[in-house]
């Protein structure tokens, strides 16, 4: 008696290429989903470490009369003896007074993700303290002086990201799905939707951009002009002043 063994056929080629289809259509539908959700867990993170920012410079405002800037770097200095490099024009450089002055010795409230940045290794000891891309936000003063948290509450001290780290006060609506991350003068955070014809954001009043002064704007009539610290990013990113003049100012706020 011959026995024959039935053998199943594999799939054909049309029925690969179906599961193929498939595979690829349902990847398609899900991975804009797990992009979104890992943006919004980034934005979660920067908008918290925007709060841990705001604490300690409100701190330092209480002890030293203003938000960092050049003659705050002096003082700070003579009081503390910090080896740490205080002077220069980052925002990298104005937050190293937090560090020197003892109101954080943590780096990690710097980060936010954001291209050219990456995660600060906690090393705050001379040369390491706020390297290169440790930082992700941006840093506002009044020409070369600190502004205080007097004035208007709504006006902003920190932001990110900005758009190709830039001081034009232009916003990058990739890293936090089109949101822009502000700390205001009255340590609150907020979360603003970024602008698709100019990437600016609406800070409240009738013009909207970020280093604008006078009447309709946050700022008012401002004694000096906004002037946006870059963090100083990998790859070049981060540079000087920009976004105001550059003459010395006034350091109260109406």
């Amino acid at each position: 008696m011959n026995m024959h063994k039935k053998i199943r056929p594999g799939f054909t080629l049309v029925e690969l290429l179906v599961v193929i289809v498939i595979i690829a259509a349902l990847a398609g539908l899900t991975a804009p989903m797990v992009i979104r959700q890992r943006k919004k867990a980034d934005q979660t993170e920067a908008v918290s470490n925007a709060r841990q920012i705001g604490l300690a410079l409100f701190e330092f405002e209480t002890e030293y009369a203003s938000f960092p800037d050049s003659d705050t770097a002096q003082e700070v200095n003579d009081r503390t003896g910090s080896p740490l490099n205080l002077g220069g024009t980052t925002s990298n450089d104005y937050f190293r007074q937090l560090i020197a002055a003892n109101f954080t010795q943590s780096e990690r409230m710097f980060y936010a993700k954001i291209p050219g940045s990456r995660k600060p290794d906690d090393n705050i000891s001379g040369t390491d303290a706020l390297k290169q891309g440790e930082v992700g936000y941006a840093y506002l003063t009044n020409n070369n002086l600190g502004f205080s948290s007097a004035g208007n509450s709504s006006r902003p001290i920190v932001v990110t990201p900005l758009l190709n780290n830039s001081t034009n006060g232009k916003f990058d609506p990739g890293p936090f799905d089109g949101k822009a991350i502000v700390l205001r003068m009255d340590n609150s955070v907020t979360s603003l939707d970024i602008r698709q014809d100019n990437n600016e954001v609406n800070l409240g009043g009738a013009n909207t951009g970020l280093t604008t002064t006078g009447q309709d704007t946050v700022w008012g009539n401002l004694d000096g002009s906004v002037t946006i610290r870059p963090p100083d990013l990998r790859g070049g990113g981060g540079g000087g002043g920009g976004g105001g003049n550059t003459g010395t100012g006034s350091r109260l706020v109406d």
